[in-house]
C-alpha cells in the first residue's frame, strides 16, 4: 500500500470535509434504517404492509423506529479500522488490510457477546459501545468471513462465490480517505471485501463505490464520480460486469419519470455490481435525499443496503445538513456515529497534532490504541 499525498488544510476546507464524513456516515445509517423493515419484502408485500406508495418515513424495526442494519455496525467498525490504521503508521507496522481485518473481528465479537468485556484494553472506545451488541440480521457470509480469524486476501479471498452487495455496504469510509490517491482506494476496498464477499464483481463493486465516494469528498459531481470509478476500474480483471452496470445506471437517468421497476430492473437479483447501480441511479434522479432514499428501498431487492449506499453518495455529496432532520432525530446510535464521524475528520486533517514526532495525545491513543 502506497503513501498517501499530503493535504493542505484551512479553516473551511477541515469543515467541508466534516460535514461531507458526517454526511457520508449519517446518511448510510438513515437509509439503512429507512430500508431494514422492508429488507424481506417483496414490492407488492411493501405496498401492502405501508400503503400504496411503498415505505415513505422510518418504520418500525427491533422495537423502535430508526434501528440499523449490520451494514451499520461494519461501517462504523471500518472507520474504527481506518482510524486505527493511520495511528499505526507512526509505529512503522502499516498495512491497512490487516487493521481493517482486526477492526471487523470486533464487530464479531459484538454479534458473540452479551456486552463489551473491560478486560480487552486494545478494543478502543467503540468497541465498548453497547448498543452495538446486537444481532441485526448478518449473512452467513459476514459470519463465516469473520468467523475465525484468518483474514481473506484478493489472492485467497474468504467465500470466492460471495455476490451479496454487503461488502459494498461498509465501503463508504474508504472513499473518505480523501489525502489517498483515488487507485489506492480503490485498492484498499477490494482488499478489504475479499475479507468475506470473495467474487471479483463483489470485490470490485466495493472498489467502485469507495472510489465514487472519494470523488464526490473531493467536490465532484455524481456523474463525474461515476464516470471516474469506471475509469479507474477498467485496467482490473473482471471489471466488466460492475462497469456495464454504473454505464447502464448513467444510461436509465435519461429513460423518464424514475419508478420502482426501474429501480428493480437495474438492482436485478441484488447481486452487488445491481444494488450499486439502482444506488447511483437513485442518488442522481432523486429530487432531494428523501426522495433519493424512499426510492431506493422501495423494491424487492436487499431494500437496507440500497438505502445505505444510496444515503452514502448522497451524504457525502451533499454534506449533513441536506440529510432529513426528522429522520435523523430518530436514528439509532446517532450519538456514535457523530463522535466517531469527527474522530475521522480530525485525524485526517490534523493526525500529527494527536500522534507524531512532536508528541502523542493520551487520550487519543486510548481511543484509538496502537496494539
Amino acid at each position: 500500500m502506497g503513501v498517501t499525498s499530503g493535504a493542505v488544510w484551512g479553516r473551511a476546507e477541515q469543515q467541508d470535509f466534516r460535514s461531507r464524513v458526517r454526511g457520508t456516515l449519517l446518511g448510510a445509517a438513515v437509509g439503512d434504517a429507512l430500508g431494514g423493515p422492508a429488507d424481506p419484502l417483496s414490492l407488492a408485500e411493501i405496498r401492502a404492509a405501508y400503503g400504496g406508495e411503498g415505505l415513505l418515513d422510518l418504520a418500525f424495526g427491533h422495537g423502535r423506529r430508526g434501528t440499523v442494519t449490520h451494514h451499520t455496525q461494519l461501517t462504523l467498525f471500518t472507520v474504527d479500522g481506518l482510524i486505527r490504521a493511520q495511528v499505526r503508521r507512526d509505529t512503522g507496522a502499516w498495512h491497512p488490510p490487516t487493521d481493517l481485518h482486526r477492526a471487523y473481528l470486533r464487530w464479531a465479537a459484538t454479534q458473540r457477546d452479551w456486552g463489551p468485556d473491560e478486560r480487552r484494553k486494545d478494543d478502543g472506545w467503540l468497541a465498548r459501545e453497547e448498543w452495538l451488541y446486537a444481532r441485526r440480521e448478518p449473512t452467513r457470509a459476514l459470519l463465516i468471513g469473520f468467523g475465525d480469524t484468518t483474514m481473506g486476501t484478493p489472492e485467497s479471498p474468504k467465500n470466492p462465490g460471495e455476490l451479496g452487495p454487503e461488502a459494498v455496504a461498509r465501503s463508504a469510509p474508504f472513499g473518505l480517505l480523501v489525502g489517498w490517491e483515488p487507485q489506492l482506494v480503490v485498492q484498499l476496498a477490494v482488499e478489504c471485501a475479499a475479507q468475506t464477499h470473495g467474487h471479483p464483481i463483489a470485490c470490485l463493486s466495493a472498489g467502485a463505490y469507495a472510489g465514487i465516494v472519494h470523488a464526490l469528498a473531493r467536490g465532484d459531481s455524481l456523474d463525474g464520480a461515476v464516470r471516474r470509478a469506471v475509469s479507474l476500474l477498467a485496467a482490473r480483471p473482471g471489471h466488466q460486469p460492475v462497469c456495464d452496470a454504473l454505464q447502464h445506471a448513467l444510461g436509465a437517468v435519461r429513460q423518464g419519470v424514475p419508478t420502482p421497476d426501474r429501480v428493480e430492473e437495474l438492482a436485478g437479483d441484488g447481486t452487488a455490481d445491481g444494488l450499486l447501480a439502482a444506488s447511483v441511479y437513485c442518488a442522481l434522479v432523486g429530487e432531494d435525499v428523501r426522495h433519493g432514499l424512499c426510492l431506493a428501498v422501495n423494491q424487492s431487492g436487499p431494500s437496507a443496503a440500497a438505502g445505505a449506499l444510496t444515503g452514502g453518495l448522497l451524504g457525502a455529496l451533499h454534506g449533513e445538513t441536506a440529510l432529513p432532520p426528522a429522520w435523523l432525530a430518530e436514528l439509532e446510535g446517532r450519538p456514535t456515529i457523530l463522535e466517531l464521524a469527527d474522530d475521522f475528520a480530525m485525524e485526517m486533517t490534523q493526525g500529527p497534532a494527536l500522534h507524531g514526532p512532536a508528541g502523542s495525545s493520551p487520550g487519543w491513543l486510548a481511543r484509538y490504541p496502537r496494539a
